[in-house]
């Protein structure tokens, strides 16, 4: 895995949104999976000004959502769909078709779960993955103890995942279970790129990189992939 350690968040933000750009650049047609949650929004929002600015176009790509919460209302601000829209989508020129989010309130889940994993595959897979990292090592709704080849499917969510979420929320009903895109979607990307800032994600980050690669930390198990990359800023990265 390479590790890249910036000496501040702006620093981080910045060589994150530049390889990206290149990366588009390289790719027009590049298929992401993006995350939602606190430590990708300065990077979108990096990417949604590159738009505005006219360095870069998503009219030719795809985005995923990795994950969402089941048992909140559509229009809920801390939905993945919902972050996702109002930090990036709303903010670039990506076609509303090419963005593909997972519908937690259909009557079918396993059906939309079945569904969400045939679009993966049929275009081959994601090119590239952004991955934040849960202070258990999850990946996504990958909890620990997830298994390698599972797709997207169903997930209670663990105690602390649970916790985690109310930072998203204006209320306090929490959610325990969303459907994510499975651990074998994500080490099948052809890159991968786990994102870390804050003081708060340096023992978890340290676990990542020197403990035990296993499926208790799921992150670790991006140690294997041939192409994943590990950017922190100072703070997340101190204890390496």
């Amino acid at each position: 895995m390479n590790i890249l350690k910036f000496d501040s968040e702006s620093a981080w933000v910045d060589c994150v949104a530049s390889l990206w750009r290149d990366r588009l650049r390289q790719n027009p047609r590049l298929r992401i999976c993006l995350p939602s949650g606190h430590t990708p929004i300065k990077i979108f929002e990096a990417m949604a000004r590159s738009v505005a600015n006219g360095w870069v176009s998503y009219r030719e790509a795809e985005i995923f959502a990795l994950d969402d919460y089941g048992g909140l209302v559509p229009d809920d601000l801390g939905r993945c769909r919902n972050m996702l829209r109002r930090y990036l989508i709303d903010q670039s020129d990506l076609p509303k078709e090419r963005f593909h989010w997972i519908d937690t309130a259909a009557p079918d889940l396993d059906r939309v779960c079945r569904e969400y994993d045939v679009l993966i595959e049929t275009g081959g897979g994601f090119d590239l993955t952004l991955l934040g990292i849960g202070l258990n090592g999850h990946l996504g709704l990958n909890e620990p103890g997830s298994v390698l080849d599972a797709p997207t499917r169903r997930v209670e969510m663990h105690e602390s995942t649970v916790k985690a979420s109310a930072g998203y929320l204006t209320h306090s009903n929490l959610p325990t279970w969303g459907i994510g895109v499975g651990l074998k979607h994500l080490l099948d990307s052809k890159e991968v790129w786990l994102l870390a800032n804050g003081a708060k994600k340096a023992e978890i980050i340290q676990r990542t990189l020197k403990g035990a690669i296993s499926n208790e930390v799921p992150a670790s198990l991006m140690r294997r992939h041939s192409n994943a990359s590990l950017f922190v800023d100072q703070d997340a990265g101190a204890l390496l």
